[in-house]
């Protein structure tokens, strides 16, 4: 339990890279990851969802998560979990993100 909170941890700091180039803030302070998640066989699975549907970065940032993330040993494979609910809201955002983006 220990050890996968500190992967989640970890995992969330690495996605912090992974900057929208629309919005220039990352996924995480915009609030798209959900929750992130490593099972016994290495596979890295990802909870997030999107600013709207038909997001035009979808390719971009299935690319990036899927860079960082496997940088770490004990992924051997990511998996994108794409929900809709619950639905994205500016109020998941960061307080810094709201900051950045004057909302």
């Amino acid at each position: 339990m220990a050890e996968q909170r500190a992967f989640k941890e970890q995992a969330m700091m690495a996605l912090e890279n992974v900057v929208d180039p629309e919005l220039a803030v990352d996924i995480v302070n915009l609030g798209l990851i959900y929750n992130v998640e490593l099972d016994d066989q290495g596979l890295c699975t990802v909870t997030m969802t999107l600013t709207i549907a038909g997001c035009p970065l979808t390719d971009y940032l299935y690319e990036a998560i899927n860079e960082e993330l496997m940088g770490f040993d004990q992924v051997d494979k990511v998996k994108i979990n794409l929900v809709w609910e619950p639905a994205w809201s500016i109020d998941k955002m960061s307080r810094e993100a709201r900051l950045e983006l004057g909302v």
